[in-house]
């Protein structure tokens, strides 16, 4: 009894020092966002809103803000396809070279994000699309790819066999049989990578900072040029969107696929 509950002891001192190893710079800035004085500071000195009025009145932040979401928004529609098409090409057919193909696939993962900015931008200069705004979701799709596709593989190998065959036995066709059968099965898959996808390109930094100028620049690369001056609590602010977004996307997540799919999918 006494070593169960030692266990127990051990196991959830482990719990609560990581939740709050996570939680404490979450609420460190959500504090320093709330300060009513003119530098950041925790405990803040006073509590106001006025930086996040402030925040809504500064026209840079609002057109990066609405940039950086446009981004996003490209960076998900582009992976859909790409993304789900490729995973279930890897989980259901014979590829030759199939495993050499995975691991292309899996390449942004090991490639240093500087050297895959620097790369498109070189392409994308010569090609004479850099400096527009839908290239810029375009690279960060091509980064963030494999999540996408480890999304939708999770639920692919999931998927029942006898499901595609049963509906060629009714003589659908391919095609027909892919939309009305396979395409809804995976949906959760695809879901969440879309979610996964919108997020990390909204918070994707290094590669954005060599796709982006001055006229286009997105809100990552403008809270690192406004850092590198001075940092006031309107940053601190900046930084609350950024968790309400994330909040915003695991709740529809949580509504559309359920987090316990979501978990076990892993």
């Amino acid at each position: 009894m006494t070593g169960a509950r030692g266990k127990s002891m051990v196991l959830w001192s482990v719990v609560i020092f990581n939740l709050i190893t996570l939680s404490l710079p979450t609420v460190i800035i959500l504090g320093a966002s709330l300060t009513s004085g003119d530098i950041v500071e925790f405990p803040p000195a006073g509590l106001s809103l006025k930086w996040y009025g402030k925040l809504w009145l500064l026209d840079n932040f609002k057109d990066a803000f609405w940039r950086t979401a446009y981004v996003s928004v490209i960076c998900a529609l582009i992976s859909i396809p790409a993304g789900t098409l490729a995973a279930i090409a890897l989980a259901r057919f014979r590829i030759r070279f199939r495993t050499t193909v995975q691991v292309y696939l899996l390449l942004p993962f090991t490639i240093p994000l500087v050297v895959s900015g620097l790369g498109m931008m070189m392409i994308f200069g010569e090609i004479r699309i850099l400096g527009q705004l839908w290239p810029v979701g375009l690279g960060l799709c091509i980064i963030n790819l494999p999540f996408m596709i480890w999304a939708v593989s999770a639920t692919v190998n999931a998927l029942d066999d006898e499901l595609e065959n049963a509906a060629a036995n009714c003589g659908a066709p391919p095609l027909q049989a892919f939309l009305t059968v396979t395409l809804p099965a995976v949906m959760p898959g695809v879901i969440t990578g879309a979610l996964l996808m919108f997020i990390l390109a909204f918070n994707e930094f290094l590669v954005s900072l060599f796709l982006t100028d001055a006229r286009i620049v997105t809100l990552p690369v403008s809270i690192y040029n406004s850092i590198r001056s001075v940092i006031t609590p309107d940053l601190a602010a900046v930084s609350v969107v950024y968790i309400i977004v994330a909040g915003v996307a695991v709740f529809a997540l949580d509504k559309l696929v359920g987090l316990e799919l979501f978990l076990k999918s892993k």
